[in-house]
């Protein structure tokens, strides 16, 4: 089973997802998006597999979000796509490929619908909460 995680170390539902993938018996080929963006045609394919507009990618906190108008509802596709692309931060994680498709997992049980293994064990995120292995 191929699975591709697009990564921040320094995000805790980033790492929660990592973690559940791991919990599954999968190492999955992380790649870390702020230091290896994905290309213009990689984002734009992730962003059709996943079903969603770019808008819908883009990451508001912790970004130049609002420095660059961002929230400008008339600013087109194309315009946010190049945004992401100058500034890969605005990029929202974590993204996951796996066997049954692509999503951007938040909250990061997400991922769970995406592989074909499921957890051995119940799982616990950083936080304390509890993913039940049975669902």
């Amino acid at each position: 089973m191929s699975v591709t995680i697009y990564h921040n170390p320094a995000c805790g539902t980033s790492r929660n997802t990592l973690a559940l993938i791991r919990a599954t018996g999968v190492e999955p080929e992380v790649i870390h998006y702020l230091e290896t963006p994905p290309t213009r045609d990689e984002l734009v394919s992730l962003i059709k597999r996943m079903g969603i507009a770019p808008r819908d990618l883009l990451r508001e906190k912790g970004t130049p979000f609002a420095e660059l108008g961002l929230g400008d509802r008339s600013l087109t596709a194309d315009q946010l796509l190049d945004a992401m692309m100058e500034h890969p931060v605005l990029i929202n994680r974590p993204i996951v490929v796996g066997p049954k498709g692509a999503r951007l997992c938040r909250p990061s049980e997400e991922v769970l619908s995406l592989l074909d293994r499921a957890l051995s064990g119940d799982f616990v995120k950083e936080d304390g909460e509890v993913v039940l292995a049975n669902g």
